[in-house]
């Protein structure tokens, strides 16, 4: 398989919007799939629950799919996803998500968006750092530019590292402008690659995205 893992630093560090954004930068070079196997805190509709993440990353795939592919284990609770399975009493291990996250087509390439940071709990006594080692793709790493984001980002790097994966790239998705240049401070203490995300300045954006996978 191949593809990328996204994990972020932490909960709402815009890894899914930076995710649509990945996946519209190499639409043009790959056919993507996404795949985001686990999400809690989804809608109820009628008799379902609508994987609110899931969806915005399969409508941004050129060839969107069946959504129970994209996302095959959906929870109304807002908990990890491993405690909101328990509390739903249904039982999803390191395997289940491997599974779920298959392409239909070999040559299909991933984009997996895990839960949370890479330590937080996914599934039953499973983290999303047992989860990407499972797969062994490359990893990005989404962290929110702001103050103290160089500390996040180097555990986050650390963390990924001590599981012997490799690093694509680390995101700083500044999500409001700022002149911290943490980017610049970050280079100083890591070899990993750093992009920032800026709305407005995509082409940037995706000209880095597009050099370095």
């Amino acid at each position: 398989m191949k593809g990328l893992f996204i994990s972020g630093s932490g909960t709402d560090v815009g890894k899914t919007f930076v995710t649509i954004h990945l996946i519209h930068a190499l639409n043009e070079k790959y056919t993507i799939v996404a795949r985001k196997p686990m999400e809690s805190d989804c809608i109820k509709d009628d008799n379902s629950l609508v994987p609110k993440d899931a969806v915005l990353l399969n409508e941004a795939c050129r060839n969107p799919e069946p959504i129970d592919v994209v996302c095959q284990f959906k929870f109304e609770a807002c908990m990890s996803g491993e405690k909101a399975s328990i509390e739903q009493g249904v039982k999803v291990n390191l395997s289940d998500l491997v599974q779920a996250v298959q392409p239909s087509n070999g040559n299909d390439f991933v984009m997996i968006e895990g839960a949370g940071g890479f330590y937080s709990p996914i599934a039953q006594q499973t983290l999303n750092s047992d989860f990407a080692s499972a797969l062994g793709l490359p990893i990005v790493i989404v962290v929110k530019d702001e103050l103290g984001a160089i500390n996040q980002a180097l555990l986050s790097i650390k963390a990924v590292k001590k599981h012997k994966l490799d690093i694509s790239m680390l995101i700083l998705n500044q999500i409001t402008p700022n002149s911290l240049d943490n980017a610049k401070a970050l280079s100083a203490y890591t070899e990993v690659e750093v992009v920032v995300f800026n709305k407005d300045r995509l082409n940037d954006f995706n000209a880095k995205v597009m050099a370095l996978i």
